[in-house]
């Protein structure tokens, strides 16, 4: 299981550059500051079409494949190549959207899992396809108001349920999954070096909050995903191969997700009903969670 690491401990070379084109208060950039100094300069990072190529210029080798569905299959051939050129130094690792993981990537992410090919999968979640116009994406919260799914007269924003896609890939039975959020960056570093010392598939999926697309100051990104956790929004736990889960951060009492979604203007529309709605939905969920906790995933 993994632990939270102090920050005071993380190296402090910088692997990725200061300037970039990423928006203000950009949590996706956040993403692939911690995740190139966790670990180290001898990954190889996989990128898809995203909000990547505006913020991650990192001085570790970076390969694009600019198809939306082919990280899964890329990131396969690359950690097959270099264990046939044993060079165990190398870590495969892909920082991809929303959009390349839970909606047109995950055939080859669950093709990948199933194999147990040896990388490290992160998804950096700012909930809808935020390079093209904040379109939703199957990681969207229900009601919240897209490009694609506006407020209006026939239109309460998205309709379905945000996809639980963790859980779907510990299904698995694959060595480690995780969320994390960039909120919480030394429950975030751990479980980061806690993959880096496994083999086959890992999966962490991290909360990043898009000023942008969610409609908040970029000065509030960090507030804005520890609100999540401590609302349940967002919970953060791991599942250890596909059997054992442990939540990793437990707020004494949950906060009530009104005053999380009423800070965020793609939800300013929300009715009382709505809120309740998914107020049960967490509570429930949450339970769920806390009745597994440290014991068998399913």
């Amino acid at each position: 299981m993994s632990k939270a690491f102090p920050l005071r401990e993380l190296d402090e070379k910088e692997l990725i550059m200061p300037a970039n084109q990423a928006c203000q208060g950009c949590a996706g950039s956040i993403v692939a500051r911690i995740v190139s100094k966790v670990l180290g300069p001898t990954t190889i990072r996989q990128q898809v079409a995203c909000c990547g190529p505006a913020f991650m210029n990192i001085t570790t080798p970076t390969i694009y494949g600019e198809v939306f569905e082919g990280a899964g299959a890329m990131m396969t051939g690359l950690s097959r190549a270099y264990k046939k050129m044993r060079r165990n130094d190398i870590i495969v690792a892909g920082i991809i959207g929303d959009g390349g993981t839970v909606d047109i990537g995950f055939q080859g992410l669950s093709a990948a899992a199933e194999r147990n090919e040896n990388l490290i999968w992160i998804v950096y979640d700012n909930e809808a396809y935020m390079n093209t116009g904040g379109q939703r994406s199957s990681s969207t919260t229900k009601y919240a108001r897209t490009t694609t799914t506006p407020i209006g007269e026939l239109s309460r924003g998205k309709r379905e349920n945000k996809k639980n896609v963790p859980l779907m890939v510990a299904l698995h039975g694959v060595p480690y999954v995780a969320t994390a959020t960039v909120s919480y960056p030394e429950d975030f570093i751990g479980k980061l070096e806690y993959a880096k010392g496994l083999e086959g598939f890992r999966y962490i999926h991290v909360s990043a909050p898009c000023p942008t697309g969610w409609g908040f100051n970029p000065k509030d990104t960090i507030k804005v995903g520890r609100e999540m956790v401590q609302a349940g929004l967002w919970p953060l736990y791991e599942v250890v191969n596909g059997e054992t889960l442990r939540l990793t951060v437990k707020p004494k009492e949950l906060r009530p997700v009104r005053d999380t979604l009423k800070i965020q203007g793609r939800f300013r529309h929300i009715t009382d009903d709505e809120v309740e709605e998914i107020q049960g939905q967490v509570t429930d969920f949450w339970r769920r969670l806390t009745t597994k906790d440290g014991g068998p995933f399913f």
